[in-house]
């Protein structure tokens, strides 16, 4: 149930025309600006156009437009003759609307005239989109992101006299579930995951362990699969399963499912109902549901595990050029969000942050897979999905014994 909490109260009181809503975990930001917003427009006097933005349709539609329909309904707001399903705009009794589109279509960015715009997730955004969407509105831009490091906000606009900044944490919101109360806290002894998820400061952007990714709007038609990854979850954390791509000396990932309460045979449904099949590099942590992943026709292999692993399997994607798909929702707020975890000095200690690593791990699997070099005995498939079965001399010289594609010379 959706209440009046402190983050909701505190939002409302603010009256600059730019309003910059930093934040913790589970702090209500999003909530919280879009009930101020329903608010205002169900007590407009003269229609009013406010406008829900963010980088992507997926990101809205995943995020801030299910927050917002739910809020509707939850509080028995919501007509569906109001809502337009097609242009995603809901008309309220006052003749205001509310309006959702993504950054990524020029045409919205350069488009009419509106009076409120609230940007979610700012950071994921350009400066000079900002620019083109505020210079079209009327009364006030709000705008709200986690603070994992510095963008244009705290370089182009924190000085500015018209901007008012509030910064939110999980003690404004009292509608937060005890369970996730105790696990932020439990957190207070990592330093650098408390100063931006806790207490909604602005991190370090030393900490961040991948940079520099492009996110882009699908995959190009001359990619060529090489991998599918599965990181097994099911109760508390989520399962990602996502594709992964070769393309112009870098490689393309694609999240295909990012959701808790799969089975081993949903798993096996979203790749089989894929057009183009590829190895599976699944969690090896989980022998079992490998097997039952193999039952229901996949070729999956375990990510290698052992000492030191996944900072070799993270170096290894440091390395690579990475691009993500838009729809990749999940997977790119886990790429901004995946930090070196910190002692209590604020030393960055080599291993990451638990909790925004499902698709990173994934990630770090599939890749690893692609450079590890081929074994002296055993089975070993290479990248293309060819397999090949070698022998080992009594001089440990590795024999191929039998397989496809004997004519490749980079096994």
């Amino acid at each position: 149930m959706y209440q009046i909490t402190t983050a909701v109260k505190k939002i409302s009181a603010m009256k600059e025309r730019i309003r910059a809503v930093p934040g913790g975990s589970s702090a209500g930001k999003t909530i919280g600006i879009i009930e101020v917003l329903i608010d205002l427009a169900q007590r407009d006097e003269q229609p009013k156009v406010t406008s829900i933005v963010s980088e992507s349709f997926p990101h809205l539609k995943r995020g801030a437009m299910r927050d917002f329909l739910n809020i509707l309904q939850t509080h028995g707001y919501y007509n569906e003759a109001r809502w337009n399903k097609t242009d995603s705009i809901y008309t309220f009794e006052t003749g205001s609307i509310i309006e959702f589109f993504s950054v990524d279509n020029p045409q919205k960015v350069h488009g009419p005239r509106r009076d409120r715009l609230f940007i979610n997730e700012a950071n994921g955004i350009s400066f000079e989109t900002y620019e083109q969407l505020e210079i079209r509105t009327n009364d006030f831009v709000i705008m709200d992101w986690n603070p994992t490091s510095e963008f244009w906000y705290y370089t182009e606009l924190q000085s500015k006299e018209d901007i008012e900044e509030l910064v939110l944490t999980y003690l404004d919101n009292e509608g937060l579930d005890a369970q996730i109360r105790k696990s932020i806290e439990g957190r207070k002894d990592r330093l650098g995951w408390w100063k931006v998820y806790g207490l909604g400061q602005l991190g370090d952007v030393e900490g961040k362990i991948y940079k520099g990714w492009q996110i882009i709007d699908e995959v190009p038609h001359e990619a060529q699969l090489v991998r599918y990854w599965v990181d097994f979850g099911y109760s508390n954390d989520p399962c990602s399963i996502g594709a992964v791509y070769r393309y112009n000396s870098g490689h393309i990932c694609d999240e295909l499912a990012y959701q808790t309460g799969m089975s081993n045979r949903d798993i096996a449904a979203v790749i089989n109902n894929q057009e183009a099949k590829a190895i599976v590099v699944a969690d090896s942590s989980e022998p079992k549901s490998i097997d039952e992943l193999r039952l229901c026709g996949l070729t999956v292999i375990g990510a290698v595990r052992g000492a030191d692993s996944v900072n070799y399997g993270i170096k290894a994607v440091q390395n690579e050029r990475i691009s993500l798909t838009k729809r990749s929702v999940d997977t790119i707020k886990e790429y901004r969000n995946f930090l070196w975890r910190t002692d209590k000095n604020g030393k960055i200690l080599q291993f990451p942050e638990e909790g925004n690593d499902h698709s990173m791990d994934g990630i770090r699997y599939a890749i690893t897979s692609l450079i590890i070099p081929p074994p002296k005995k055993g089975v070993h498939i290479h990248r293309s999905g060819a397999v090949r079965v070698y022998g080992q001399t009594n001089r440990g010289q590795r024999v191929f014994i039998k397989g496809a594609n004997n004519n490749r010379d980079d096994w």
